[in-house]
């Protein structure tokens, strides 16, 4: 893809390191001169030292024929503008870090993917990583649900169950799924059906209405998360 990403901060830059590594084409714009010398001497891409809320800034980086802008400078005022711009040059995808949540509506209104606060969104998976230890990893879906990844341990409940003896013994609750099992030895991920049996050491990717809860982890094995 032919990717322009504004700002080269603490969230900009490791987003150019993924961007470049992956093979795209990569323009940033930083409006710090030191910082873009700095990109500019890490990274396979071009590097525009200007204020990218100047149209003729976007213009200069190609965003006529970009696939993507995306925005993470640390001020929202500078993102929507940038936002906006990207949307008259026709970008077909738009994304821009937002900081505070106030801000949401109008980034949504113009149309704008959004990542909401990413300093809280990391504040958050350290704390879940201190107060859920068992889980791998993990996405919120709306207000509770989560779906996560968990390691079956060999005392767990569920441990040499099929999923069918698993619901006969209401080992999990209706609004829990395993979705997917990544089991060593095995080159891709299975698609569980009602006479998969779930093996030690399996790692599990579980969908659950009501989030990842210490009553949920037990089943598989993990009563660590009951002592926090």
């Amino acid at each position: 893809m032919y990717i322009i990403i504004v700002g080269a901060g603490d969230i900009g830059s490791p987003l150019i390191d993924i961007a470049t590594r992956s093979g795209n084409e990569v323009v940033v714009i930083e409006k710090d001169g030191a910082k873009a010398d700095e990109i500019a001497g890490t990274y396979d891409c071009l590097v525009l030292n200007a204020d990218a809320t100047i149209k003729e800034t976007l213009s200069e980086a190609g965003a006529d024929r970009a696939d993507a802008v995306i925005s993470t400078t640390d001020w929202d005022a500078t993102n929507v503008m940038v936002c906006l711009l990207a949307k008259e040059f026709g970008v077909p995808a738009i994304t821009s870090v937002v900081h505070d949540t106030s801000h949401m509506n109008l980034f949504r209104q113009a149309g704008v993917n959004t990542i909401e606060n990413p300093q809280q969104l990391i504040a958050g998976s350290l704390y879940r990583a201190v107060a859920r230890p068992a889980i791998v990893d993990y996405m919120r879906i709306g207000e509770e649900a989560e779906v996560f990844e968990i390691r079956v341990t060999a005392e767990a409940p569920i441990a040499g169950k099929t999923l069918t003896e698993a619901g006969e013994r209401q080992f999990l609750p209706d609004d829990t799924l395993i979705v997917a099992i990544e089991r060593e030895g095995e080159d891709k991920p299975q698609t569980p059906r009602g006479d998969t049996r779930i093996r030690a050491n399996d790692l599990l990717t579980v969908y659950s209405a009501t989030g990842a809860d210490p009553e949920l982890t037990d089943i598989f094995g993990h009563y660590e998360d009951q002592l926090v």
